[in-house]
């Protein structure tokens, strides 16, 4: 062989090497950290309620139906169609007959009863997912791919109950090898991610299933799926955006405003504001704790609030002022409370002035004048506990805050605005959600601020029927009672919206709450992130259809 020849030989050899080499590498698969804002006590959809697991835990289960985003209608999940008797007490489900649950347990009826059955157990201790049930008395299998939901009277919000996370459907074979306390280290749907990694306050590890194709009609698989999903905690508002803006995090909710602002002029960061249904951030009113006691007071103090001015100063105008009991974008919700309570501190300090409170001490703050008597301060077993007499004193009200949602900086503007009309605020930030029903429980406030979030009305239940379990204005009314329940029943789509608007406009006549802005989430995402939509709750991003642009990393 010529010494052109062996060159040309060893030529040959090493581009085929080459070639081969190539052939048999493969790109690294798309895989994002998403940022989650807080650590729930427990990640168990069935035993928690905190809507941060629904994040990653929406796409781990399906659920038998689901509301369509964009328009809102449910349309069919593991359920493949479903029947509702006219006396609205039973549910008929005819289920899909090709799943499999992601350890290869088929899906049946059995599975669906599974689920149910502990979720209902009483010894579960299920902070949210049985209450979403409502009147559910029971099931029936009627086969395979057939269950009956029971129930003592129509609950019209059940299939928007049906269509959440929290009643997601587990693997029953992981639920009867798996406690309560392990479980949610093992959870197994039937959705388009399976769950391979959870260490809590680290990370949770998440990664698509490949087998997956039973998915709503608005799940779309894009052209370069992410295949693997880690979901961090970020849980301090600031390092977010530093996370996003150094590539540590490629999607995360919870932006502060005045950060939006500013990476609203980053092209390589995509800013997705999520308008959320369910209620505003609201204080809710001491109806039984001077002086928020006095009707006339409580409408004086959301006289005396320029919502306008927090919208715009702590929220960037990205959040809507809230005028009511429920957002703008909540089913049922009636937008005539929104001429009910205008800005007008003329007006505020008249009411004051009209039931007593007319002379000021050196700081300018309203005395409290002889005669006026504070009201009990706390309700237990239908007793209550009256205060000593608030006269001659200064007029101060006691506000108890969490410290999420940007409520913090509200309460300080609060107090702020409400000493131009002589109130004097203080303020009681507590560590979170358990301390804050202690106090509640206490019931030494004015003022307290919580809300929870979901697309049906039904929510305003729990926070004023006069024995509802978050009832901390601790107002009693047979007439607001009575809208509220009926809305509950009927199953007249027409009628129950008015039901509903009566209930708003009977909350905000009492003036039972200050409201001060619709919740707007503010996600942030790098552009190289496609498909990023979210459900029709507003919080749970539908991680199915989350693409990647690839490029140079």
């Amino acid at each position: 062989m010529t010494r052109l020849s062996l060159l040309t030989a060893l030529l040959a050899i090493l581009l085929a090497a080459c070639a081969s080499g190539t052939a048999s590498q493969t790109l690294p698969e798309p895989r994002i950290v998403y940022g989650l804002t807080l650590m729930p006590s427990g990640f168990d959809p069935h035993l928690n309620a905190s809507a941060e697991l629904g994040i990653p835990l929406r796409s781990v289960y399906d659920t038998l139906v689901y509301r369509d985003p964009a328009t809102g209608a449910f349309v069919p999940g593991l359920a493949s169609q479903w029947e509702i008797s006219a006396d609205g007490r039973t549910y008929t489900f005819n289920l899909r007959t090709d799943v499999v649950f992601h350890d290869g347990t088929p899906f049946n009826a059995q599975a669906v009863a599974a689920n149910l059955d502990r979720i209902t157990n009483p010894d579960n201790g299920s902070q949210k997912a049985r209450f979403m049930l409502g009147p559910l008395t029971g099931y029936e299998v009627l086969d395979d791919h057939t269950i009956r939901l029971i129930l003592s009277e129509p609950y019209a919000p059940l299939l928007d109950s049906l269509s959440q996370v929290y009643l997601g459907i587990a693997s029953p074979t992981q639920l009867a090898e798996y406690d309560n306390a392990t479980y949610q280290f093992h959870q197994v749907g039937t959705g388009p991610f399976r769950m391979v990694e959870y260490v809590p306050g680290d990370r949770l590890v998440l990664t698509r299933n490949p087998q997956y194709a039973w998915g709503p009609s608005f799940y779309t698989l894009p052209d370069n799926p992410v295949q693997t999903i880690e979901f961090r905690f970020f849980e301090d508002p600031p390092t977010r955006t530093l996370a996003l803006e150094s590539g540590e995090v490629h999607i995360v909710g919870e932006i502060q405003p005045v950060d939006a602002q500013l990476l609203s002029g980053n092209p390589e960061i995509r800013l997705y504001p999520v308008p959320i249904p369910g209620q505003p951030l609201q204080f809710l009113m001491n109806t039984r704790r001077f002086p928020t006691d006095s009707l006339t007071v409580r409408q004086a103090l959301i006289l005396a609030t320029n919502r306008a001015a927090i919208a715009e100063t702590i929220f960037q105008r990205f959040s809507p002022i809230a005028y009511g009991p429920l957002t703008a974008v909540t089913d049922d919700y009636y937008p005539q409370v929104a001429d009910t309570y205008p800005y007008d501190i003329a007006q505020a300090q008249a009411l004051l002035s009209a039931v007593g409170f007319t002379e000021r001490n050196a700081e300018g703050i309203l005395m409290v004048p002889t005669g006026l008597q504070s009201a009990p301060t706390q309700v237990a077993a239908g007793t209550a506990t009256p205060t000593a007499s608030s006269a001659g004193l200064p007029l101060k009200l006691t506000m108890v805050i969490p410290p999420w949602g940007q409520i913090p900086q509200v309460a300080q503007l609060i107090q702020s605005q409400w000493r131009q009309v002589g109130i004097d605020v203080e303020i009681r930030q507590v560590a979170g959600l358990g301390q804050l029903r202690e106090a509640a429980a206490e019931g030494t406030y004015n003022l307290i601020a919580l809300n929870f979030f979901g697309r049906d009305a039904s929510l305003l239940e729990q926070f004023f029927l006069s024995d509802g379990a978050l009832n901390w204005t601790r107002y009693s009314d047979v007439e607001l009672d009575t809208y509220l329940r009926d809305a509950g029943r009927e199953t007249d789509p027409a009628r129950r919206s008015a039901f509903y608007a009566a209930a708003q406009t009977r909350i905000m006549e009492q003036a039972l709450i200050l409201p001060i802005r619709d919740y707007v989430n503010l996600n942030g995402a790098t552009a190289r992130l496609t498909g990023v939509a979210f459900d029709a709750q507003g919080w749970f991003p539908l991680l199915h259809n989350f693409g990647w642009i690839a490029g140079e990393d």
